[in-house]
């Protein structure tokens, strides 16, 4: 191999390493279809737990007790993107631990304890935030357009 080869080969392997990089990335976030199924639309009220204000996505957790057993299960909901969040009025710290939620959204395929969030309601003001990051809704909650 002449020496013109190998420091071509060696200038490029970087960028062929960012590439790659990139197209895993890409990868690795999912679709909505992949995730959650949304023939299984899913309302829960629970206690905020935890609120993780992170890229790419917002999660939610609240605490929701089943009625019949009184057992509490930790619920995490993902959320639309942080800047659009924020762009439909949401603030980082708005919610307190603790505070009474409704959330509305879809099921996860693999039946664990999550969801996407499409909406989600303060119990001590009914205010309506919406939250959706996928399947085509606003922020509001509702269809495009509606």
């Amino acid at each position: 191999m002449s020496r013109t080869f190998m420091t071509r080969a060696v200038r490029l392997l970087p960028v062929a390493l960012l590439m790659l990089a990139g197209v895993t990335s890409i990868q690795a976030h999912h679709s909505f279809a992949a995730q959650y199924d949304n023939s299984k639309p899913v309302n829960m009220t629970g206690a905020l737990t935890k609120l993780e204000w992170t890229n790419p996505h917002v999660y939610i957790y609240i605490d929701v007790t089943d009625a019949t057993t009184k057992k509490v299960t930790n619920w995490a909901f993902e959320m639309g993107p942080p800047h659009m969040l924020q762009k439909s009025g949401w603030k980082k710290n708005a919610l307190k631990t603790g505070e009474m939620l409704t959330i509305d959204g879809w099921l996860a395929r693999d039946g664990s304890n999550s969801a996407n969030a499409r909406r989600v309601t303060r119990q001590t003001t009914g205010e309506v935030m919406g939250a959706a990051s996928s399947a085509g809704l606003t922020l509001t909650g509702s269809a495009g357009g509606q």
